[in-house]
């Protein structure tokens, strides 16, 4: 089985990746890319969250809405919302408007800003030491031992919708795991 898909374009890329140029556009621009800021981490694990059970194309078309909705992921703000807020977010066309979502997403913004959690070191604690993943027999996962172990940490400290597999795919987006299929041109360029 083939992990990469030559494009129209010439590209060979990752086989998950569609023809939709915003798919294109975040693999060849974003994903894998290290994201060390408090802020950006924070979007990831609100977006991965939101992601849960839908596809990441779904989230991907629907990022810049949740952007205006949730106020750029500023944290502070966020844990400033209320139950007025969580009713206009649920009215937004422009989001997932799944409330456990949304009230985890609030929750999780106010457990930062209230224990002062610094996202970078609780989330990048977990990354593996060799994050580029073996090309001998290389297939995608949904979990690791380390995505566990972060699913597990978050879930002690109180975060919300932060499973395994959300965690996982975190990892994978924001570099901890640098999961480009062998051939595919992202791979190629990161391991040079």
């Amino acid at each position: 089985m083939s992990h990469t898909r030559l494009h129209p374009d010439g590209v060979e890329r990752c086989v998950w990746v569609t023809d939709d140029q915003i798919y294109i556009d975040y693999h060849d621009q974003e994903w894998g890319n290290r994201a060390t800021g408090q802020r950006d981490l924070f979007e990831a694990i609100a977006l991965e969250s939101f992601q849960a059970g839908l596809s990441w194309l779904t989230i991907l078309k629907r990022r810049e809405g949740f952007r205006s909705a949730f106020d750029g992921f500023d944290i502070e703000k966020v844990a400033t919302y209320d139950q007025e807020k969580v009713a206009s977010l649920l009215l937004d066309e422009r989001i997932i408007r799944n409330r456990a979502k949304i009230e985890a997403t609030i929750h999780n913004a106010q457990l930062v800003m209230t224990n002062n959690v610094d996202l970078k070191s609780e989330l990048w604690q977990f990354a593996p030491t060799n994050p580029i993943t073996q090309e001998s027999n290389f297939s995608w996962k949904a979990t690791s031992p380390e995505s566990d172990a972060l699913s597990n940490h978050l879930r002690k400290l109180g975060f919300k919708f932060v499973g395994s597999t959300t965690m996982y795919a975190l990892m994978q987006s924001t570099g901890m795991i640098h999961d480009h299929a062998p051939n595919c041109f992202r791979r190629i360029r990161k391991d040079s």
